[in-house]
């Protein structure tokens, strides 16, 4: 059974970083991907970075050059590094493993999220 815990959620200013971890747990073949998706309120989840096993790295074109999502060499735990926040990267950030990096609904496993809050 997999498992995924995030951590580093918080609130921060506008221009600010945060850091996001996700450390997983009995990852397979067909979960090797590890990805981070968020949801604001009221808003439809969405993909934001995503990492595979070998380390090649997706980012959606809203955080491309703001956030960087890397990966340990125990391919276990995974980091999502934030800066140049804007507001508008205010959500609930979920870990999710999946079998395929780009495809969004190959994530099947998830973890409970962390809140990112970014001020003005």
């Amino acid at each position: 059974q997999v498992q995924l815990v995030e951590s580093g959620g918080g609130l921060v200013q506008a221009g600010g970083s945060l850091r996001l971890s996700c450390t997983a747990s009995g990852l397979t073949s067909s979960t090797k991907n590890l990805g981070w998706f968020r949801q604001a309120l009221g808003k439809e989840r969405e993909f934001v970075a995503a990492i595979s096993w070998s380390t090649q790295t997706l980012y959606a074109n809203a955080v491309k050059g703001r956030f960087t999502i890397t990966r340990t060499s125990t391919r276990d735990t995974v980091y999502l590094q934030m800066s140049s926040l804007k507001p508008e990267d205010t959500a609930v950030y979920y870990c999710a493993a999946g079998s395929i990096l780009q495809t969004a609904t190959s994530y099947k496993y998830w973890g409970q999220g962390t809140q990112v809050t970014v001020s003005s």
